[in-house]
């Protein structure tokens, strides 16, 4: 059956409400195409005499790692940080902004992590053994899940707006973005000015567009100027665009209309209504058609890079993994998950109907409250797992058993956590998703409601898509408070555990308002608000909820330094807890 029939039988309502859930789908189902393509060539590496032997020894698979890993950490840099930097920022070559320097720094790890994966997987052994890997343990959720979806990435298409085209823009993506033209319009002489039946000569600058693509264009000039679009000699046609010197001409795409004729323009002609040569800047930018098509990419990603963070965690640690995976599905078949994981699905699908009297900004509360609640149930968890498979193993002497096989304290307290982490992550993930199936369908909700026009899938798609960056954050604070529970879980029973956890999650909120209101008080409080301010986590840095209600953007750079700062805290609890652990009696 066609799209077209499909959707003459299906309520434009719930096209538009299924088309951002489609774009996700299509998102899951390129990062397994991708995932597969990975497999096939491992398993063919894995049969070249000599490199699948690589692995099994332990110097030969340290120097190829680390060897791998500076290159590629070059391509890495060279293919994405070097172009980025030089297309988007527009700055001088020889400044070095914070965003560069941050790109930079994640690379590192991720190269490291890469590179070690590449070698460990190109074992035949451990190549064997990733059946069992995507089967059981965390894979086993999050695949279920990416599965699903990709199934509707396929059946969806048939009754999603425009899924060619949509396809079809995010093939254009690396051929879009902004334009900065630099270029000298030559003198005109008197005679020609003087001349009213001549005007001055065009001159074409190259240029490279679609105008089905424009959305803007920038002009700034130190002379008077004229921009065109076609050539011509007829000075009684009034120009495009008229520059005066030392001012921003700026035109704003509005519509579906340009003032450019065709397709594709590749050149734009320039006259200099002056006597001394003219200086023009020119900024196009450009966009695809559907620019919500980067949310495939970024699904696609993200799965691939989910599922790779776990492959790389299980070959390069595998006694960790081991006490990380028993922790997993300790934890997974306690009674706790299933409740948390059915409270939050069923509360997040009544936000959408509960009234709450906010004149039309219903949406806010439910984003605010999504995550919330979310975050909230996720911290619950995490306490509950480390007070469960740390506290209660070290008094049930549990502990002492596992210890006595080939694994040492520090492995033993890593994989705890690993395991809690992963535990996390899934409940993060079928909330989180259930959360953007949520929030695509509340405008909807709340225009039928108000007997309003049905919102666009663009719309749906826009709030979708903003509450991302805030349930990234969250798992981030989650993450953290996950690592201190560990800690404190080595030396204290449960209802400690959750006070002290309690205690750092209020204090760690109110850490900015306790320094600034000790500020002009006397040093005794003033250094009490420094000590809270240093010892403990300041979780305001993950609290964005207010700005992603209501639909401000999150800069990239601002995630990328509150993953920093989650990761350096996250390992200090987590030396925090091997100190506490190292020397507890456990007989």
């Amino acid at each position: 059956m066609s799209q077209a029939i499909l959707l003459a039988f299906v309520p434009t309502w719930v096209s538009n409400w299924l088309t951002p859930v489609w774009i996700i789908g299509a998102g899951a189902l390129l990062g397994l195409a991708v995932l597969v393509v990975l497999w096939i060539a491992m398993l063919a590496v894995s049969r070249i005499p000599g490199l699948g032997a690589i692995a099994d020894d332990s110097s030969r698979r340290n120097g190829a790692s680390v060897a791998l890993s500076v290159v590629v950490f070059l391509l890495l840099v060279g293919g994405l940080v070097v172009p980025s930097y030089a297309r988007w920022s527009g700055l001088a070559e020889d400044s070095v902004p914070e965003n560069l320097i941050l790109a930079v720094c994640l690379l590192v790890p991720v190269s490291v992590a890469l590179a070690f994966g590449f070698v460990v997987y190109s074992s035949r052994s451990v190549l064997a053994d990733l059946r069992d890997a995507l089967r059981e343990g965390p894979l086993g959720w999050i695949l279920s899940v990416t599965l699903a979806l990709a199934a509707f990435g396929v059946l969806g298409a048939f009754i999603a707006f425009q899924p060619k085209a949509i396809l079809v823009s995010l093939t254009r993506f690396p051929a879009v973005g902004e334009q900065q033209i630099r270029c000298q319009i030559p003198a005109t002489p008197r005679a020609i000015l003087d001349d009213a039946g001549k005007s001055p000569p065009q001159h074409p600058i190259d240029v490279a567009f679609r105008t089905s693509e424009l959305r803007s264009l920038v002009m700034r000039g130190d002379q008077n100027l004229a921009l065109d679009a076609t050539p011509g000699e007829d000075i009684a046609v009034k120009s495009l665009f008229e520059i005066a010197p030392g001012e921003e001409t700026r035109w704003v795409r509005t519509g579906d209309t340009t003032p450019f004729e065709g397709t594709e323009v590749s050149k734009l002609y320039v006259r200099n209504y002056s006597t001394s040569d003219a200086n023009l800047d020119l900024i196009v930018r450009t966009a695809p058609p559907h620019p919500e098509a980067w949310t495939i990419a970024a699904m696609a990603f993200a799965t691939i890079g989910v599922v790779l963070a776990y492959l790389i965690q299980r070959g390069v640690m595998p006694k960790v993994s081991a006490v990380a995976l028993s922790t997993f599905k300790s934890e997974v078949n306690q009674p706790l998950f299933m409740i948390v994981l059915i409270m939050g699905l069923v509360a997040l699908a009544a936000f959408i109907f509960i009234p709450y009297n906010t004149f039309g900004e219903d949406i806010k509360v439910l984003k605010d409250s999504g995550m919330t609640l979310i975050m909230v149930l996720c911290i619950i968890q995490a306490v509950w797992a480390a007070s469960t498979s740390v506290a209660d193993e070290i008094e049930g002497r549990t502990a002492l058993t596992v210890l006595s096989k080939p694994i040492g304290r520090r492995s033993f307290i890593i994989g705890k956590y690993l395991g809690i982490f992963w535990t996390v992550a899934v409940l993060f993930v079928l909330l989180g998703l259930w959360l953007l199936v949520c929030v695509a369908y509340k405008p909807i909700y709340d225009a039928r409601e108000g007997a309003d026009i049905d919102p666009s899938w663009q719309l749906c798609h826009l709030e979708m898509t903003g509450v991302v960056p805030g349930l990234i954050l969250a798992f981030m604070e989650t993450a953290v408070l996950a690592a201190i529970s560990v800690a404190i879980s080595t030396r204290l029973p449960m209802l400690a555990n959750f006070i002290v956890c309690f205690s750092i999650y209020v204090l760690g909120h109110l850490t900015p308002l306790i320094v600034q209101s000790s500020v002009a008080m006397f040093e005794p409080v003033r250094f009490v608000a420094e000590l809270v301010a240093t010892l403990l986590p300041n979780l305001e840095h993950f609290n964005i909820q207010a700005a992603v209600a209501a639909g401000v953007a999150v800069p990239s750079d601002y995630l990328g330094w509150a993953l920093l700062y989650c990761l350096i805290y996250g390992i200090i609890a987590l030396l925090l807890a091997l100190v506490l652990f190292e020397d507890r009696d456990l007989a």
